[in-house]
């Protein structure tokens, strides 16, 4: 999933979904523009689909990438304990500074749960993820996970931990003009003021 953001920057996320579904074959792309902080971003989404069989192929997709979201089935123990090669890879092939929020998907089949939300937790916590369990059937949390994740990549723009100007933060700008405005002011050109005669 690509975050770009057209005022500011644009930035990458990709979106690791491990399920047993095969909905998603190889790798599907979709972009949305939302505002975060008053800031109009435009999230660039590769869905990977977490599939073994297409893992070489994915793997090339979040290479750059400022976050991904980790999605795996709270119903499925098998897509769970995938996670740690999925979030190894992450962190391997994308932006150092990647983003990760791990999402427990099907909370609506929350009596079929395999994976307990303790557990989940636990495993976000030890590996420094931010975590929701979401359910794409109602929409539940779906939009606060990418939200979530664009506003954290933004503050760390805003913080100067990713530099949108390092090639493969995952983030660009989206109007070249805006780069002005991360430049410290003794950077930027100074107007010659007209004499007062």
């Amino acid at each position: 999933l690509a975050v770009p953001e057209l005022a500011n920057h644009v930035s990458s996320i990709s979106l690791l979904r491990i399920s047993d579904s095969n909905h998603t074959i190889g790798v599907e792309f979709g972009s949305r523009v939302v505002n975060v902080g008053g800031k109009t971003v435009k999230l660039q989404i590769w869905d990977t689909a977490g599939q073994e069989r297409f893992r070489s192929v994915t793997r090339s997709y979040y290479r750059g990438a400022a976050g991904a979201l980790l999605v795996y089935d709270i119903t499925s123990r098998e897509t769970y304990n995938s996670l740690a090669a999925w979030l190894t890879d992450a962190r391997t092939l994308a932006s150092p500074n990647i983003v990760v929020i791990l999402c427990g998907n099907k909370k609506d089949l929350d009596p079929e749960r395999e994976v307990t939300f303790l557990e989940a937790s636990r495993f976000a916590q030890e590996n420094e993820l931010m975590f929701l369990e979401t359910s794409a059937l109602t929409g539940e949390n779906v939009e606060e996970a990418f939200l979530k994740c664009a506003r954290t990549i933004l503050n760390k723009i805003d913080s100067g931990e990713l530099d949108p100007e390092r090639m493969g933060s995952g983030i660009q700008y989206g109007d070249i003009s805006l780069r002005q405005l991360r430049q410290p002011r003794s950077a930027q050109a100074v107007a010659p003021q007209p004499c007062g005669c």
